[in-house]
């Protein structure tokens, strides 16, 4: 939340500097406040489990937020129950109309097709076509992530014949970025891709700044200027037993399965991992729904189609 402060206060500049956000008493005394409306699109088969795992972050804040759970219209899991979907979810085509202060488009076991073979895939090219008009910001995922670099910027991925699998140290590249704000000079994060972009595209894209990421992965946390696109290619959201369940998952299915990297203590299989990205995780969302969400989006959520922002925090 922002700090309150006298208008001319001198400190006020320094702490603008670093990002920190301070609202003179005369913005504060016209502030009015209403619930976030933030919604998100799960393209996991694992519908709940996906749910806890980002709801979790998004409740670590001291801001109301209402979330809608979408569905697209032309996407059916075989995975999931009808009766879960229906009784939780919102068809696309039912929010066409409605405007969202955050949107959070999650990632999608589609790692060795090529976007065009996706069958969803020119819904959902529509899908964030209308999010550019009726969210305020959205954060975007793993797959979703590489897929919406690929349609919103033409960065096409590439596919990697071995899976970066692992817990991966990370580094700020900006002293007070906003979405990094508070984040240690290295921090560790979980990803789980063949898919990849190499830096040098994303840096000489004029409209996305790189604010972390590593040699050993790349590009990890990435924005648009205006930050109405976040896009971030790991998992913070992982739970500490979930790339051991995938990792078990994928050795059923044959002998060379790639073993997490930084993950099982001493790489020994049987034991138990830790969750080392927690603070992490629950910082950057928390920060995202601040600078990007809360502190962006218009009061009257019926101006969010005409796309008015009032701050942005440049990296």
């Amino acid at each position: 939340m922002p700090i309150t402060v006298t208008d001319d206060l001198p400190a006020i500049s320094h702490l603008r500097h670093e990002n920190v956000f301070v609202m003179p008493q005369s913005r504060a005394s016209t502030q009015e406040i209403r619930p976030m409306r933030l919604a998100i699109l799960n393209l996991m088969p694992n519908k709940v489990e996906t749910e806890v795992q980002f709801i979790r972050l998004l409740a670590n804040t001291p801001l109301q937020v209402n979330v809608d759970l979408l569905r697209l219209d032309t996407h059916r899991s075989s995975d999931n129950s009808e009766q879960h979907l229906n009784m939780f979810y919102r068809y696309f085509s039912d929010v066409r109309e409605e405007n969202y202060d955050a949107l959070i488009v999650t990632g999608a076991p589609l790692a060795h097709l090529e976007y065009e073979e996706v069958t969803y895939w020119e819904e959902l090219q529509a899908f964030f076509d209308w999010a550019e008009h009726h969210v305020t910001s959205t954060l975007f995922s793993c797959w979703a992530a590489h897929a919406g670099l690929f349609h919103h910027h033409g960065l096409k991925r590439e596919l990697k014949k071995d899976k970066l699998c692992g817990v991966f140290r990370h580094h700020c590249y900006f002293e007070h970025g906003a979405l990094t704000r508070g984040f240690d000079d290295e921090f560790l994060v979980p990803h789980s891709r063949y898919g990849h972009i190499e830096a040098s595209k994303i840096a000489a894209c004029e409209e996305l700044v790189t604010l972390a990421g590593s040699e050993r992965v790349g590009a990890y946390l990435i924005k648009n200027v205006s930050g109405s696109q976040v896009y971030i290619t790991g998992h913070p959201e992982y739970d500490a037993d979930t790339l051991s369940k995938e990792y078990f998952r994928d050795c059923e299915k044959g002998p060379d399965a790639p073993k997490p990297e930084n993950y099982f203590p001493a790489d020994d299989v049987t034991a138990k991992p830790s969750k080392t990205w927690q603070s992490h995780a629950f910082l950057l969302f928390s920060n995202w729904l601040n600078y990007y969400v809360y502190q962006t989006t218009p009061y009257d959520i019926n101006l969010v189609s005409q796309d008015v922002r009032t701050n942005n925090y440049a990296e």
